[in-house]
């Protein structure tokens, strides 16, 4: 359950972790049905899981498993783990309210991060920015835009590409001042060195929740060997899926009622000549 503790931290940093989140078998589990999919390759597909990059072919921030619920059974299980789901109910706050009349979350992506080394993610977000997405907002408790899960799958200390938050700037009403140059580019600098960033290292198993309109990124990695994380988005039910993917009509068969209402909480309601034209691709 949330502590009080948890939620003055979450409120005044903009992030938490929860420790041991994952069991040991768990993250194996998680880590044998990625070893399964592997290797892959930018724009390849493992059934429902699409290799993906922002940076494009060069993926310099290394390469995202898009839909990776879509891989089975140990990564469905995240959906709505208990270590967890709870703290991203309150601070998504959707209970009580107007926003939780078709459910109370939503996943509007998820994916496993792998990152190797000299891979890295730029400084982004901050509360200067005001996106409605990724908000962070406390009026008679949290009203979050967006709040990430990110599982570490392998330990990330000193050296691992760790993500770089910069505590309490979920609030800020100005940008860092250095956001523009610790942007992410090929061979350049990233969150590293940035002034009042801290790096968030992890033993396997942990989450780190933290709201998107913190600013954040990772620190280069700089170790051999690869990063592994997973990270689920949660945000209130009436969002959309951030990229086009769409849940697979067997996904939705497998889930759990609640685990279905969080992947996609609008039920349809059609003439019935027309449900089977209508099914998520």
């Amino acid at each position: 359950m949330v502590s009080d503790l948890d939620r003055y931290l979450f409120d005044l940093r903009g992030f938490v972790i929860v420790k041991g989140a994952l069991s040991a078998p768990e993250l194996a589990n998680c880590n044998a049905t990625i070893d399964a999919m592997l290797p892959v390759g930018v724009g390849e597909w493992r059934g429902h899981v699409h290799a993906h990059a922002f940076s494009g072919a060069d993926a310099r921030e290394g390469v995202n498993l898009q839909q990776v619920y879509e891989a089975g059974p140990a990564f469905e299980r995240l959906i709505d783990h208990p270590a967890y789901i709870e703290h991203v109910a309150e601070f998504i706050g959707a209970r009580n309210t107007f926003d939780a009349h078709h459910g109370e979350l939503f996943i509007d992506e998820n994916f496993v991060s792998l990152r190797g080394p000299g891979e890295a993610i730029g400084l982004h977000s901050g509360g200067h920015e005001g996106c409605i997405r990724c908000q962070y907002r406390y009026h008679n408790g949290f009203h979050c835009g967006q709040v990430n899960v990110l599982m570490a799958l392998n330990d990330i200390g000193p050296g691992d590409g760790g993500t770089m938050v910069i505590p309490g700037s979920h609030k800020a009403n100005l940008q860092h001042p250095d956001i523009g140059t610790f942007q992410m580019t090929a061979g350049g600098a990233s969150v590293d060195g940035v002034p009042g960033a801290e790096e968030v290292h992890l033993e396997a198993g942990d989450a780190l929740l933290f709201v998107d309109a913190i600013a954040h990124g990772s620190a280069r990695r700089t170790n051999p060997g690869m990063r592994r994380v997973c990270i689920y988005r949660y945000g209130p039910s009436w969002g959309m899926l951030r990229h086009p993917y769409r849940p697979s009509a067997g996904l939705l068969e497998r889930l759990s009622e609640r685990q279905r209402g969080i992947v996609w909480p609008h039920a349809q309601r059609l003439a019935p000549e027309l449900v089977s034209d209508m099914a998520p691709a």
